[in-house]
């Protein structure tokens, strides 16, 4: 009994021991099945930042995300948290960025405490959708192509200003009946257009986002936008008077996790991709 309290006592002390760091990152997801690891394949974010970590330490390395991206989503601004038992004896994010694919850069790596959580504790985060209608080379892996498509962005507006308005996202993701509740705190929410470029950007802030919930809300501003839905419909199915079953989220090629905000920690934005691609959009 002595044995076994005394290793009982040994692993709280290491664990009391272990120290956290936020990694501040950023990815292209063209290629990736989204950030969180899947049963049916290999080919996430975080299986390639946990077998980088691990081949580095020479033991597992756990990486825990600040929220989950669907397949083929970027982020521009993203946090893991890990914990180690010592501090690392070289440059991990020099040694990090030497050993990750081009598709994903760290840019900080900061001490926190072990209490602190990168997502948990995450108050907002914001999401940034690009989209183009004429043809761009440089513009294909960042911003989604819609093509032969006529739309009215003062409409598209308004529908901006009544998704901001609303609190129940119940009629604006997959599968709402997973989640105990579907309310959600709009903080920003806003459409940005440059016709003479022909590009667009939504950019929208909230607690918490649920899942497709910026794709489909791209859905139903193109529906409004082109026409094929009245404002007034809109508002009825943001009021879950009217629900409209075939619902096709957006490209995932122009969407970004672009900002996450915590109150203990300010996160260096010099690196942001979203800030760039924002120039003539707001």
């Amino acid at each position: 009994i002595h044995i076994l309290l005394f290793y009982d006592n040994l692993a709280t002390l290491i664990y009391n021991l272990q120290m956290r760091y936020f990694i501040h990152l950023g990815f292209d997801g063209s290629s990736y099945s989204g950030w969180q690891r899947q049963k049916n394949t290999r080919n996430t974010v975080q299986e390639v930042v946990e077998q980088t970590l691990s081949r580095l330490f020479k033991k597992k390395v756990s990486a825990y995300g600040c929220g989950r991206t669907d397949a083929g989503v970027h982020a521009s601004q993203y946090v893991i948290q890990i914990d180690l038992i010592e501090v690392p004896t070289f440059d991990l994010k020099f040694r990090m960025n030497k050993n990750l694919p081009d598709s994903i850069a760290v840019f900080e790596i900061i001490a926190v405490n072990e209490n602190q959580h990168c997502r948990h504790d995450a108050v907002t985060r914001t999401y940034d959708y690009f989209m183009h209608w004429n043809k761009n080379p440089v513009l294909f892996r960042y911003s989604s192509l819609y093509e032969d498509l006529t739309l009215d962005f003062e409409l598209m507006r308004k529908a901006a200003a009544l998704i901001l308005e609303t609190r129940d996202f119940k009629q604006l993701c997959k599968q709402p009946d997973s989640y105990d509740n579907t309310l959600c705190q709009i903080s920003n929410c806003e459409l940005f257009v440059n016709e003479e470029e022909g590009r667009l950007r939504f950019t929208i802030t909230s607690n918490r986002f649920l899942r497709g919930m910026v794709r489909i809300c791209i859905f139903f501003l193109l529906e409004v936008g082109s026409g094929e839905m009245t404002l007034e419909e809109f508002k009825k199915i943001l009021n879950q008077e009217k629900d409209l079953k075939e619902k096709w989220p957006a490209h995932p090629n122009g969407l970004f996790l672009s900002k996450v905000e915590y109150p203990f920690l300010k996160l260096n934005d010099s690196h942001n991709l979203v800030s760039m691609l924002s120039v003539g959009l707001g």
